[in-house]
This record gives structure tokens, C-alpha cells and sequence, in this order.
């Protein structure tokens, strides 16, 4: 508010107004003492400072890239649309938090016997389906039913698993899963969304795919199924409606309306048009685009994948490549940061080992290799790899077995710019490398699974698998007929992942990885590249967002519940 000073008038005398003056002077002070008199005798108030704060309300939309299948968690495997919406209709027993920790979900608590072999776990009492009926023992043991059948769309390894284990109903709540031996990634095994059995009983495993259920499911999730929205005959999105019932507390957003797109530049478009408030995924071609919106924020979570260049240790073709110093040295002469800078515009975290970053079990102070080339030469040369005396640009070992070998790599547009660049950077050091484009089938079916391969620039994707269990892959029992295909053969590497994958104290493992972490970065049984993270965009407008790093893309509605439209005015405490 301005202020209003008094104006002199030419028929005013000045000394009349320093009289005026004077009498406001006197009414001034004697309000001030009445002022300080009250202050002295009243204790302070707190000042309160008011925020805005989540509230109920409001109609979040999103541009879903792909299409409708079956709305059911058992059949989903191949869908990522699917999951994306099945994640806010259904249950699991555990969910993992960001970190990769088990986290309660529909389970409210769990106990491990000290042998490791026992689980004891506890449904919450005021866990629901959709339609009002409670969630039971029952249903969980019906839905394991199913996974275990020959005809789900589980992976065999995971059906024969469930096979193996015991499982006893202890009361409505509470059930009981004996393991035949001590397996600490089982809590992994826990996340399959639950399915009512009230509703689906007599159903078998055949018959799921085809049940009409899948068009209009009843979870116990955060929201529940409301309407398809059909178009020319085709389902082009669903609408879901919060549930005022869920245990976890009613979410703030009222209602989620998935529109299907074909391509993530669709459903951008569609945001440009306001059709959506959201694209589920943000692919490099329109990455550009996206982060040039004005009110459209661009999201990244690393994805569950880790790009490595795999070495057959056990190749007579190779025997150099047993050298972990000549391995160190390959690694310090490709250019990692100009690949991921180049040919994936920065969406990519360098790769220091083969557990993901951010998670329980991550080392930090592992030893991280900068682009080196001149090191790189150092070291070579300092291990006795040098140009032969007949000439030419490649080197040799100590035996006179010139560094030459073959890269497999998959036959696309992104792993070939990769390849050529690795076989650039190699050469550079005196290395020959020859390419071979292969198609990703083929490649690990005919040629990693057959260790008929000197190297290859491959994927480890460990989708919806939180436990990190680098068993499979580096643990020398696997070199021969499993996954280790670079046929690693190191015993106290293998000795620590045996103990961590029979041991349930996190913190014991977390410190069994650590040593394995470790040996893996002193002796580089494969070539760390990079982990991909995975972009995702919302409009300003939606507060409260939150993308973790991924264990599956759905994981981006991992804060779901908290995300709001609407906000109010509250006092900050």
C-alpha cells in the first residue's frame, strides 16, 4: 500500500500545522506505550508460514506408448504398456525401493529363519481387491499355481523354482515358503503381481490368456480399472479411478487416462496437442524435441541393462587375452565417454562393474578408467606387447601372437556405430580388430552359449530382477554350460558370490559384493561399457514426480501415489 502524505493548502498556517503535527506526535507515543505495556505482558506467538501441500484431485493423462494386450501381471512379460498399468492396478507381496531394497507391499512384514531356508510372511488386514473382498492367503497361493504350470508365461528356469518350493498356508494372513536350500534373491520372486481368486478360480493356466478378465481386471493396487476407451472398434486407452480403499492411502490424483501411441513421436505430438499430459518414453530421436518444450520436464532413470564387451578367457585362438593387464589396457583405450556422448546424447552412465549403481550393493570407491590411450601404450609396452621387427602397425605378445581378434557384435545401426569406434580406438594401440555383425539371436545362441567367439559387444539386461546375484554370470561353475561366457575361472571371486547368495543379512552381502566388486575391477574379466538410463517426460503442471532408477520402466510409477495435480494451502510446522 502507497503512502498518503497531508497536503498544504495556501489558507493554512504552517504553526497550525505543527500543531496538528504535534497532537498526532503525542497520540503516536502514548499508542506506543500502550503497545509495549501489552508485549510485556503476553508471552510471544509462533509466527506460522503457510506452503502450498498435495492435495486430492485433478485428471493426470498419459501418452503410453505401444498397445493393449491383456491387463493381467501374469501375462505382461512382453509388454511394457501392459506392465506400466498393471503396476497401478495390482499387488505384489514385496516391491523394491530405489535402491533395490524389498520393501513392503501388499505384505506388511516378513521374517528369514537363521538357516536361510524359511519365510514367513504376513498379509496386510486391511488389504482389498477392488471390488471389496479382502486379499488372502489363498489368492497368493492361487496365482503361484498358475506361475507354476507348464503353460504360463513364466521362464521355465522360474517355474521349476516354484516347483521346488514348499508352501504352506498358515491362516487367511499368512503363509510360510520352505526353500530346499538357503537362497537370498528369493525375496526377488515375490514381486509377481497377486490375483483374486474369487474371481478366477477354476481358470487354468491355458485358459488365462483368453479370460475376459484381462479387459476389466480387479487388483488391490493404488487404482482400479474404470473403462476402455474403444475407438473404430480398437482400444485406444483406459481410464483408471483412484481406490479410495487402498491400504497405502488414496492416492492424490482422482483419475489416470492412458491413450495409446505408436511411437514415443506420437505421443509427443499428442502432449504438443494437449491431448496428454505425459510421454511414457522418450526415445533419442525425439529426445531434442522433448527437452525444447517450454513446460515439459524430461526425467532419467537408469535402466536395469549394463553394455559390455565380453573376452573368451578360454579361447586357444587368444591366449593374450588371459592378460589383465592387456585387458586393463583395453579398456583404458576406448573412448567411452565419446560413444555415450555420440551415438546415445549423453543418456548413459559410465560402467565401473557389473552391479548397478545406486543400489544397496554398489561399491563407490571402485577404481574408475578414464580414456587413456597413452597409458594404455604404456602398458602395453611396458608388458612386452610390441611392434614385431618385420613392421606393420599391429603388436605382438611376448610369443610373437599378433593382437588380433574378431568383435561380434548385434547387427543394428546403434551396436555397429559402437563396434566401429572400439575397433578404431584399438587400433590406435596397435591392435587389430576385425568386425562381425551378427543378429542378437544368433549371436548369443550360436556364438556366446557355444564359446565359440574371441569377443563380442553384447547387453546384460536384468530386467524386474532387483537382486543384484552376479552368480550366473562370473561364478566359475557357470564358465562350462551357464552364463559366464567370458569362462572367468577365479576363486575367491566365486567363493564371495556363493557366500552372498546363501546369506539373508544385507549388510553381510553388501560387504561379500564389495570384495567380489573388487577383484572384478582388478582383473577385468569383460569391459564395463556403460548402463542406459531411460528418459520419460511430464508436464510441469504435475507435482511431486519422481523417477528411481529402473529395475523395469514401469518402475517410474514406483512414487505414483504421491504425485499431484492439485495443492492446497498448509501451515509449515
Amino acid at each position: 500500500m502507497g503512502h498518503f502524505w497531508p497536503v498544504l493548502g495556501s489558507g493554512l498556517s504552517f504553526l497550525h500545522f505543527m500543531k496538528k503535527l504535534r497532537w498526532q506526535f503525542l497520540l503516536v507515543a502514548f499508542t506506543l506505550l500502550v503497545v509495549s505495556a501489552l508485549l510485556l505482558t503476553q508471552s510471544p506467538e509462533t509466527t506460522q508460514v503457510f506452503a502450498p501441500q498435495a492435495a486430492s484431485g485433478g485428471v493426470y493423462s498419459e501418452g503410453l506408448v505401444g498397445a493393449l494386450s491383456r491387463l493381467n501381471p501374469l501375462l505382461d512379460s512382453t509388454n511394457s504398456a501392459d506392465r506400466d498399468i498393471n503396476r497401478l492396478i495390482f499387488s505384489s507381496l514385496i516391491r523394491f525401493d530405489a535402491n533395490g531394497k524389498p520393501t513392503p507391499d501388499l505384505a506388511d512384514s516378513w521374517g528369514v529363519s537363521q538357516d536361510g531356508t524359511i519365510y514367513n510372511v504376513s498379509i496386510r488386514p486391511n488389504a482389498t481387491w477392488h471390488d471389496g473382498a479382502p486379499v488372502l492367503s489363498d489368492d497368493v497361493l492361487f496365482t503361484i499355481e498358475l506361475i507354476k504350470s507348464d503353460a504360463s508365461f513364466y521362464p521355465a528356469d522360474v517355474r521349476e523354482m516354484w516347483k521346488q518350493i514348499q508352501i504352506k498356508r498358515l491362516n487367511d494372513k499368512t503363509l510360510q515358503f520352505v526353500l530346499p536350500e538357503p537362497f537370498a534373491p528369493f525375496l526377488d520372486y515375490l514381486t509377481f503381481g497377486v490375483l483374486p481368486k474369487h474371481l478366477l478360480e477354476g481358470t487354468t493356466a491355458e485358459q488365462l490368456p483368453a479370460a475376459t478378465f484381462n479387459l476389466s481386471p480387479i487388483g488391490s493396487g493404488p487404482y482400479r480399472f474404470q473403462r476402455l476407451i474403444v475407438e473404430n472398434g480398437q482400444a485406444t486407452g483406459v481410464e483408471l479411478a483412484a481406490n479410495e480403499n487402498y491400504y497405502g492411502g488414496k492416492p492424490y490424483i482422482d483419475q489416470v487416462v492412458f491413450r495409446y501411441y505408436s511411437s514415443s513421436q506420437a505421443a509427443l505430438a499428442a502432449y504438443r496437442a494437449g491431448e496428454v499430459l505425459g510421454v511414457s518414453e522418450v526415445t533419442l530421436d525425439v529426445l531434442n524435441q522433448a527437452l525444447a518444450e517450454p513446460n515439459l520436464s524430461v526425467y532419467s532413470g537408469r535402466l536395469p541393462e549394463l553394455s559390455l564387451v565380453l573376452l573368451n578367457l578360454n579361447n586357444p585362438e587368444v591366449p593374450f587375452l588371459q592378460d589383465a593387464k592387456l585387458r586393463r589396457a583395453l579398456l583404458m583405450g576406448i573412448n567411452r565417454s565419446y560413444m555415450v556422448n555420440q551415438f546415445l546424447f549423453g543418456q548413459a552412465i559410465l560402467a565401473d562393474g557389473p552391479i548397478f549403481p545406486n543400489t544397496w550393493a554398489y561399491y563407490d570407491n571402485l577404481e574408475h578408467l578414464d580414456y587413456d590411450p597413452e597409458a594404455a601404450l604404456s602398458l602395453l609396452k611396458a608388458n612386452s606387447y610390441q611392434i614385431p621387427a618385420s613392421g606393420g602397425s599391429t603388436r605382438a605378445d611376448k610369443d610373437g601372437k599378433l593382437l588380433q581378434f574378431t568383435l561380434l557384435h548385434p547387427d543394428d545401426a546403434l551396436h555397429t556405430a559402437l563396434a566401429q569406434t572400439i575397433q578404431q580406438n584399438w587400433a590406435q594401440l596397435g591392435v587389430e580388430v576385425t568386425l562381425q555383425a551378427l543378429p542378437y539371436d544368433q549371436l548369443v545362441n550360436d556364438r556366446l552359449k557355444n564359446r565359440s567367439y574371441q569377443a563380442a559387444l553384447v547387453d546384460i539386461t536384468l530386467a524386474r530382477t532387483p537382486d543384484p546375484d552376479p552368480y550366473p554370470f562370473w561364478h566359475q561353475s557357470e564358465a562350462i554350460n551357464g552364463q559366464n561366457y567370458a569362462q572367468w575361472d577365479n576363486r575367491a571371486a566365486s567363493e564371495y558370490l556363493e557366500q552372498a547368495r546363501t546369506t539373508s543379512d544385507l549388510e553381510a552381502r553388501a560387504r561379500l559384493y564389495r570384495n567380489f566388486q573388487v577383484i572384478f575391477s582388478q582383473e577385468l574379466p569383460a569391459l564395463p561399457l556403460y548402463y542406459p538410463v531411460y528418459s520419460y517426460a511430464v508436464d510441469q503442471q504435475v507435482l511431486g514426480v519422481q523417477v528411481p532408477p529402473l529395475f523395469d520402466t514401469s518402475d517410474r510409477f514406483l512414487t505414483f501415489p504421491a504425485w499431484h495435480l492439485v495443492t492446497k494451502r498448509g501451515a509449515v510446522q
